[in-house]
C-alpha cells in the first residue's frame, strides 16, 4: 500500500476514497480513527488515503482532480468569507 493523498480533513479523505471507489480502485484511509484523539484540532498530517502499489498510477490522476476541486472550493469559501467581512481564525 502507498499513500496517494495527505488529507487536510477526514471529509477530504472520504471524498478522495469515494472518487477512487467509483472507478473500482480500492482505497484505505489511514489514521481515520486518530482524529478522535485530537478533538477539535485539525487532522493535518494524521489522515492519508492509501491504495495498493499496483493502483498508484491509476489513482494519481483522480486524486489530483479531486484535490484541485477541493482547493477551488476552499478558495471560493475564503473569498465569500472575505466579502462578508469574516476574519480568518
Amino acid at each position: 500500500m502507498r499513500i496517494v493523498y495527505h488529507a487536510q480533513s477526514l471529509i477530504d479523505a472520504h471524498l478522495v476514497r469515494d472518487a477512487l471507489a467509483q472507478v473500482e480502485i480500492p482505497a484505505f484511509i489511514s489514521g481515520e480513527y486518530l482524529t478522535g484523539a485530537v478533538g477539535e484540532l485539525p487532522a493535518m498530517g494524521l489522515v492519508a488515503v492509501m491504495v495498493p502499489d499496483a493502483a498508484v498510477d491509476a489513482a494519481e490522476g483522480i486524486v489530483r482532480a479531486v484535490d484541485a476541486r477541493l482547493a477551488e472550493a476552499r478558495a471560493a469559501a475564503a473569498e465569500d468569507d472575505f466579502d462578508a467581512g469574516i476574519q480568518p481564525a
